[in-house]
């Protein structure tokens, strides 16, 4: 009888942090009690934990037991099964205490004494090597995604048994993971080339990828072709970027590299549900929105998403954050993407039976009303001419988005912003003023109605992102121009 301490690790949101987990043992009848678990799951993981010792060779104990977790876990998601059952069978004296110090303990265990993997393995490695603990146990699954973690020394385990045996002889072993190979700078095997014709789109896109901005395609022509090539010409992610990446994947149970990556792509159904689409505060689950984080978040055939779906859109576009709140607790998930909206002129499916007059015409498209008072860049999109010549492939196109990149980095070096659609409004004015003349002809812009005083920064930030195409210091009244172009770029057949 006595007492032992070990380290786990829980999740809020996307958020980790390391977690005490004390264990006593002491005379008494043969009792378990769980603390600093939420109420409605101490039950199932005392059952858990009891029926996974059972099952590894080990009689249950006889002496009350009391496992404290500390901080207390507002939500408990099995990740800290592993860690309570070696802390209290080291208090009760079948494993030496000393030996589970100073390692973080991850696992769900099954009934079988089988230590299944959980999801989030990433994040919370992370948090336990900034918590100064390099030593991780996790699932034998989850051990490659774990190994992405500079600095971790990760031993991945497949039972219970097998943990108490090693640590009972001593000789756990420690495995020092290899530094993955590097990743293709870009693995997408879809190519601008492809795309027929569309001159207006594909210029749309290089925009977009340069600067960030979010896209409207209208049309009924190759509209899914051109968003599926869109990450394929933006600029890899940086290492930051891509753990980030990695871990919204992590948490959603999905696999991911975390360097030299090409920016995600997450295409929602719109029969999806708004949980599926935002992400889900009582499962700890990221939606589509944050596995778009700083990739490109695609919806076709947009005006058919529900309506919840459509208006709750505005807020991450512009923070770049998915904010939940629910059950008495809040979550935050990243979702800084790229917006490509699609709609064809009607709500039919062959145009060459339409019979759509023009106000449903209009009413369907009123539907993204909202949303494309938020979106600058805009492009109709047709089916072109097959034998017409190819247009230029994606890797000459990528390599003048670069250029326009790195010209935005050294501009925007000593702020918290990465590209042009970041800019704050205020700061379009005073920090980064364009030229006169094309000042003067975006305000003339907004005298006359043709732009609202809302998308007048938008169209400074694009007009910013046309100079860095051009490798311009400033912009002129030349991307004024085309900024205003690119906001007027979509078809009048119903589009506006």
């Amino acid at each position: 009888m006595g007492y032992a301490s070990t380290r786990s690790a829980a999740l809020t949101g996307l958020t980790a942090h390391v977690i005490d987990v004390e264990a006593d043992a002491a005379p008494g009848d043969a009792e378990l009690h769980l603390v600093g678990l939420p109420e409605l799951s101490v039950w199932p993981a005392r059952t858990r934990i009891r029926a996974a010792i059972l099952n590894s060779g080990t009689s249950w104990l006889d002496a009350r037991i009391t496992v404290s977790v500390s901080p207390v876990i507002p939500v408990y998601d099995a990740a800290a099964d592993l860690a309570l059952a070696v802390a209290l069978l080291a208090a009760a004296g079948v494993i030496p205490p000393e030996r589970i110090a100073g390692r973080v303990f991850l696992g769900e265990l099954a009934l079988d004494g089988q230590i299944r993997p959980i999801r989030g393995v990433l994040p919370m490695v992370a948090a336990a090597v900034r918590a100064g603990i390099s030593r991780v146990v996790v699932p034998a699954e989850c051990a490659p995604e774990a190994a992405q973690v500079p600095g971790a020394v990760v031993m991945p385990v497949t039972r219970l048994a097998d943990v108490l045996d090693q640590l009972r002889h001593g000789a756990f072993r420690d495995h020092h993971c290899q530094e993955p190979e590097p990743a293709p700078s870009s693995s997408f095997a879809v190519d601008l080339a492809e795309v027929p014709g569309n001159q207006a789109a594909r210029r749309a896109l290089e925009v977009c990828a340069a600067g960030g901005h979010h896209l409207f395609l209208s049309g009924d022509g190759p509209v899914t072709m051109l968003a599926e090539r869109l990450p394929g010409i933006m600029p890899p992610l940086t290492d930051e970027a891509a753990r980030e990446v990695a871990e919204i994947y992590s948490l959603a149970g999905r696999s991911h590299r975390a360097q030299g990556i090409t920016p995600p792509l997450s295409a929602p159904h719109h029969s999806e549900t708004p949980a599926a689409i935002f992400g889900s505060v009582a499962g700890n689950r990221p939606g589509a929105l944050s596995l778009a984080h700083r990739g490109v978040l695609h919806l076709a055939d947009a005006p058919e998403f529900a309506r919840p779906v459509l208006d709750g859109l505005c807020r991450p576009m512009d923070s770049g954050q998915v904010h939940l709140s629910g059950q008495g607790r809040s979550v935050r998930y990243p979702g800084r993407f790229t917006l490509v909206l699609d709609a064809r002129p009607c709500p039919c499916l062959e145009r060459r039976r339409c019979a759509c007059t023009p106000e449903v015409r209009r009413r369907y498209r009123a539907r993204l009303a909202l949303l494309l008072s938020r979106v600058a860049v805009r492009a109709p999109v047709k089916w072109g001419d097959r034998a017409a010549r190819a247009g230029e492939p994606s890797a000459t196109v990528a390599a003048r988005v670069l250029a326009a990149r790195v010209r935005a980095a050294h501009r925007l070096a000593e702020t918290p912003w990465r590209t042009n659609a970041e800019i704050p409004a205020p700061d379009l004015h005073t920090r980064f003023p364009v030229a006169s003349e094309a000042a003067e002809l975006l305000r003339s812009a907004v005298n006359t109605g043709l732009v609202t005083a809302d998308g007048l920064p938008r169209l400074l930030r694009v007009a910013w992102t046309l100079a860095d195409l051009r490798g311009a210091d400033r912009p002129q009244f030349d991307d004024a121009a085309g900024a205003l172009e690119l906001w007027k770029g979509a078809d009048d057949d119903g589009a506006r």
